[in-house]
């Protein structure tokens, strides 16, 4: 593309560039210069001048190719300079590139919270999107008192997930943690100085760290693992976030009352998890797993239940006279001297004359206790220890000190409502034919017949649910996910095996057998399956005995493999609109629980915004979902983010059934309603001509990292169910994603949905959808970021390594129409312009992505045409001939990680 005097001029890529470095504020460019020059000091040290300028070279070229219209010419010369790299010079050139995002994620992650520190400094706890605000709104709609109620009801369940999509190591995390510490303690020291001089030396050390670190796992990670990865989290952040969480909110509410009173505000966020009893295609999730996984959570739970009362107790240095023990408190105290003389004689020790102290103190003991299992002073169940607490807290108004009662007391009782002694409850997940597979079996052998190793798995899941639940209680572990429900059939099945496990009817743990609709011929049938399940007498019962609640999961990662991510976001909706309305004619309380990742071709994208787009009546103050992968620790790891994160999703589950709310998703859902009908008809059209072509999943598998992905040791879990790349039905949605992701397409985000605007037409009408609806709003956002880390250039050399040109041309000429419309209908000059943060990262992380996707390619081509030649294979996930993986497998690992740092969220 030229100028009217021959010249060549901007691109887009060239504008974008230009517009997010004017974009950048100071503090962040400054933050970025910073790490980037240091890496670049320990990249000369590690490998020399001629390294560090191999670097920057490909750098140079990736950016000239990105910015501006060459015909290709200098990506071409950047493909030539890695096509030259000695396969040593490739890894390192990959590390250093990989490298280079962690630091830029970490201080775009750190700007981040200064910029949320300033914001809530200027405005106060009411600022956009908080609980505050959302109070207020729903409070001028519905009434104070009204508000308050469904205030008192909010529910918000986030559930930590094991699937393999962060590809960074543990270690590497670790380092990260470490500089972004480092990088804000710079903010407050002084200019010049030995201490800023010191914290340089110090970043220097732990960048080479970083740098002379494996970024690829030796092994895959055991699900016990996994489960360690989860609790850093809990340790680091969540323990302290939450309550804190709940204080802002009650601050706000009662002003100046606030932590001298009862307070308004109550736990609303409830963990769960997967990670350790997710067993759905993963054989590592066994039943001893299981209550591993279970031991482990409550070990860091009552850890850290302990060490908070234990600090909670040194403080209350209130002097009987001032602050005399009340009848209760004096009763609670004979209590435990008859427990443990030895234990209330060492916390009178500690406490002369303190009473509250030494009765928190013993309280301490005996969570300890409950650690280590000393049955004669354990506390039986968290209530217990709660009731224990408030006795204090009672004591302590009755005396008159009340900010004393409703300072940190109040704070270690929110710790105890919120995380129990189980800290997550497991919820188990299994394929519904396992479970038909395994009745079968026990009707032919019986239970105590010769059963296969999976049918006597199956059985021992049960046993240790009950075992869970005897030692930490029903919270702990009662929700049984069936994958692929597809009849009522496949949840009776999962009473009548926990009836087989047991030779008692009184042994049998307390079940509420989930559904998990995935596919759309599933959500199609969803209420009907929903319907003969409250026939079944186990659910009767528990409907009875729990305040007729129920809770239907839907998946969005099979769907959208399924029908394409336009037309499974459709059915996703309908699907949820229907389930409310049977919920609503029964008289249930119903909780939708979604499937969501953290790409988004599997349902990512701002949780908040979701939920403000749900049909009426379907959220009702209860909104729960799955945190994966890389999401977990982009939300969670920093206290700060991780509070805000929290405050937007529950913001938004409050407002979600506002009256103003449910009118707009209504009414709308009701006006574009031919909108939806045709974008799904077309979109699924066209999704099914390009996966359900002949060949179509070997090509995939050619064109894109399938094989290798599989092969990276980032979870425990497999990445297919059994079968070859001969079958996309069994392949798991989170490769499927990722290798998209990897090959620069991200084609499970948008594919489809070019054609389906165009065959609709009516752009005034999309324009008014996309404003008006919600859902569609949503939608076409999400595919908007999808578009925006999708590379044409990049994804043709991808798509070259197939053999099929007719499929390679159906996948460029529907990303363009794609990217057409899409612009067309959003306004903006390209994708993300209207979303300043969000664009100006991508466009800035665009080029070093580039280059590490060159990498990539010398790789895979490699592979696919070497290997091809010399016959060599994968078998059993290891490549038959170890010194050809050596030359290029290890290489493109590396290159993975690097994509992965670079795209943020990739599965």
């Amino acid at each position: 593309m030229t100028d009217n005097n021959g010249q060549h001029s901007p691109s887009t890529g060239a504008i974008e560039r230009v517009v997010a470095r004017h974009e950048m504020p100071d503090p962040l460019r400054e933050d970025i210069r910073l790490l980037g020059g240091l890496l670049g000091s320990v990249l000369r040290e590690s490998g020399g001048q001629e390294l560090l300028d191999d670097v920057e070279h490909l750098r140079e070229l990736t950016i000239r190719a990105y910015g501006v219209v060459d015909d290709g010419v200098a990506l071409a010369e950047a493909a030539d300079v890695v096509a030259g790299f000695s396969q040593e010079r490739a890894e390192q050139v990959a590390r250093a590139f990989t490298c280079y995002f962690h630091l830029a994620n970490l201080a775009e992650e750190y700007h981040r919270v200064r910029v949320l520190r300033q914001r809530e400094l200027e405005a106060g706890a009411a600022i956009e999107e908080s609980l505050p605000a959302a109070f207020t709104q729903l409070a001028e709609e519905v009434g104070r008192d009204e508000a308050l109620r469904r205030l008192g009801e909010l529910e918000f369940r986030p559930v930590l997930t094991a699937h393999p999509t962060e590809a960074r190591r543990r270690a590497v995390s670790g380092a990260v943690r470490r500089i972004s510490t480092l990088l804000a303690e710079r903010d407050t020291m002084h200019l010049g100085g030995t201490s800023r001089t010191e914290n340089e030396r110090r970043l220097l050390a732990e960048i080479d760290t970083m740098w002379r670190t494996s970024p690829i796992r030796a092994s895959k990670p055991t699900v016990l693992d996994e489960v360690k990865t989860a609790m850093g989290v809990f340790d680091a952040t969540m323990f302290d976030t939450f309550p804190e969480v709940y204080r802002r909110l009650d601050d706000w509410l009662l002003d100046g009352e606030a932590g001298r009173t009862l307070p308004l505000a109550k736990p609303f966020v409830f963990l769960g998890t997967w990670i350790g009893g997710d067993r759905d295609g993963n054989p590592n999730v066994t039943a001893e797993v299981t209550r591993q996984a279970a031991t482990l959570a409550a070990e860091h739970a009552l850890t850290a239940l302990e060490n908070a009362t234990r600090a909670t107790g040194r403080k209350l240095t209130l002097e009987e006279a001032s602050t005399p023990a009340s009848a209760g408190l004096k009763a609670l105290w004979q209590k435990m001297r008859q427990l443990s003389d030895e234990l209330v004689v060492q916390a009178a020790a500690e406490s002369p004359n303190e009473p509250h102290r030494a009765a928190v103190l013993a309280i301490a003991g005996r969570i300890r206790a409950t650690r280590t299992r000393d049955a004669d002073l354990a506390y039986g169940a968290p209530e217990e220890l709660e009731a224990d607490l408030q006795v204090v807290q009672s004591s302590l108004v009755e005396a008159g000190a009340h900010r004393a009662a409703y300072g940190d007391l109040q704070r270690l009782v929110w710790q105890v409502q919120t995380f129990g002694f189980h800290l997550a409850e497991i919820e188990v997940r299994q394929h519904s034919q396992v479970h038909a597979a395994a009745l079968e079996e026990i009707a032919e052998k019986g239970v105590h017949g010769d059963l296969s190793d999976r049918t006597r798995e199956v059985l021992d899941t049960y046993r240790a649910l009950g075992a869970v639940q005897k030692r930490f209680g029903v919270r702990a572990a009662r929700r049984y996910i069936v994958s692929f429900t597809q009849a009522p059939e496949h949840l009776a099945a999962v009473y009548q095996l926990a009836e087989l496990a047991f030779e008692g009817s009184d042994d049998v743990p307390v079940i509420d057998a989930i559904p998990l609709f995935e596919t759309f011929a599933d959500l199609e049938n969803s209420v009907d399956i929903l319907e003969a399940m409250l026939e079944m007498p186990q659910v009767q019962r528990r409907l009875a005995e729990n305040g007729r609640r129920v809770e239907v999961m839907l998946g969005y990662s099979d769907s959208s493999k399924d029908v394409g991510p336009v037309a499974a976001t459709l059915a996703l909706h309908s699907a949820q609109s229907r389930i409310a309305q049977w919920a609503a004619r029964h008289g249930i309380t119903l909780t939708q629980f979604h499937g969501r990742g953290g790409a988004l071709g599997r349902g990512g994208g701002p949780a908040n915004r979701a939920v403000l787009a749900q049909p009426p009546h379907s959220v009702d103050g209860r909104f729960k979902l799955t945190e994966q992968g890389e999401v977990i620790l982009a939300r969670y790891g920093d206290p700060t983010i991780a509070a805000r994160h929290i405050e937007q999703v529950a913001a938004a589950t409050l407002l979600a059934s506002a009256p103003s709310t449910e009118e707009r998703n209504a009414t709308t859902a009701e006006r574009f309603a031919p909108v939806a009908t045709s974008l799904d008809a077309t979109s699924r059209a066209r999704f099914h001509e390009l996966v359900k072509s002949e060949g179509f999943p070997q090509w995939f598998a050619q064109v894109t990292p399938l094989e290798e992905v599989g092969l990276l040791p980032i979870g425990s879990r497999p990445a297919k169910r059994g079968l070859s790349v001969n079958s996309l039905d069994d392949l798991r949605a989170i490769p499927w994603v990722f290798s998209w992701s990897q090959a620069r397409i991200n084609l499970a985000g948008w594919y489809g949905l070019g054609t389906a605007l165009r065959e609709f037409g009516d752009l005034d009408v999309l324009r008014a959808a996309y404003t008006e609806w919600p859902l569609f709003g949503t939608l076409l956002d999400n595919i908007e970021m999808s578009l925006a880390k999708t590379d044409e250039r990049i994804a043709e050399q991808y798509l070259a390594l197939g053999d099929r040109d007719d499929l390679a041309q159906m996948v460029l000429d529907e990303l363009r129409l794609t990217r057409e419309w899409v612009l067309k209908i959003t306004g903006n000059d390209w994708p993300l312009a209207s979303r300043r943060v969000l664009g100006r990262a991508v466009q800035l992380r665009s080029p070093y992505v580039d280059a590490l996707s060159l990498l990539q390619v010398r790789a895979l081509r490699a592979l696919r045409t070497q290997g091809a030649s010399e016959g060599l294979t994968v078998d059993d996930g290891e490549w038959v001939d170890g010194g050809y993986k050596d030359r290029w497998q290890h290489l493109l690992l590396l290159t993975v990680n690097g994509v992965s740092a670079g795209l943020q969220n990739t599965g």
